[in-house]
């Protein structure tokens, strides 16, 4: 038996797909039986996009009950206004994570209750939002306002508490680019140091072992001169303003950095960078790596 009654426009017309109900359901499972060659994935899209009616009201709610003689129509040509995002690329998105680009300038999370604040945080929200109201997203770590580069959220409290868990064994590589003043003389090295927090919340090293969280950073240099270096840090541990103090505690603050000793900011913008965030997927298993590009700005001192 035929339980959906189908029928489409004239070419001449907006490209739209009528399907008529004919027993309760709900609106994924309906749309998933009615047009088994799309997919899932390729359904979801559709409903996220706005481009699903049902007696002519657009909805984007998976599980929107449906009752025999309501007519769910898809418009093929019509797209509900995206969630425009300022600051933030996606790079990957599953059912459980969303790994992003974040710009230097944005607030990862905000520290305040001030809604008007724009941070990646609250606009992934309402991005996942828009497909259905109930979703969410949960933090899994930051980058400091200043620093751009890559970043991941998770997008259920499961999966946030799996990463957070087993971070240190979950991370595979977190590698940064630091633009810093002066010239690295040593080739490569690490920094180890107990980080603490004053009460004007500036980070700090103590080398009393267990005096404070322990940090682990290690570098390489990639191009130096008299006046900058440029390094590759590979981090073992996440504190909070980690390279940012070792870089201090070496004598080579980050470019722009006047919190932690910077003299200059030629590029206008802090001197650090996430280039690297590889991790074993909670749900999967599987080993994923992105990266993203060093900033044009980071060459300039090198450029003759």
């Amino acid at each position: 038996m035929n339980k959906h009654k189908t029928s489409k426009s004239s070419p001449a017309q907006e490209k739209i797909t009528i399907l008529k109900v004919q027993e309760p359901a709900e609106l994924m499972s309906f749309l998933i039986e009615a047009m088994p060659s799309r997919g899932r994935n390729a359904l979801k899209s559709i409903l996220a996009r706005g481009q699903v009616f049902v007696d002519s009201k657009p909805v984007t709610k998976y599980n929107h009950p449906l009752q025999p003689g309501q007519q769910v129509s898809i418009h093929w040509a019509k797209v509900m206004e995206q969630v425009k995002l300022v600051g933030v690329h996606i790079l990957h998105e599953d059912e459980d994570l969303i790994v992003i680009q974040k710009e230097a300038g944005l607030l990862s999370v905000s520290a305040t209750k001030d809604v008007e604040e724009v941070t990646a945080y609250r606009q992934l929200m309402e991005y996942v939002r828009r497909s259905n109201p109930k979703n969410r997203i949960f933090v899994v770590h930051r980058l400091d306002r200043d620093t751009s580069g890559v970043m991941m959220f998770a997008k259920n409290e499961k999966t946030q508490q799996a990463l957070q868990n087993a971070w240190q064994d979950a991370v595979l590589e977190r590698s940064y680019i630091a633009l810093v003043e002066g010239e690295v003389k040593k080739p490569e090295g690490t920094i180890t140091s107990w980080l603490k927090e004053s009460k004007t919340l500036l980070m700090y090293s103590s080398h009393k072992e267990d005096d404070g969280q322990k940090a682990i950073t290690h570098y390489t240099v990639m191009q130096t001169t008299r006046e900058f270096s440029l390094l590759q840090v590979e981090l073992e541990t996440g504190r909070k303003n980690q390279i940012r103090v070792h870089m201090k505690d070496i004598g080579h603050p980050v470019v722009g950095d006047k919190k932690y000793g910077s003299k200059t900011n030629i590029i206008g913008r802090l001197g650090l960078h996430a280039r690297i965030l590889a991790f074993e997927h909670p749900t999967t298993g599987k080993a994923l790596k992105f990266e993203s590009r060093i900033p044009e700005k980071f060459m300039r001192p090198f450029q003759k």
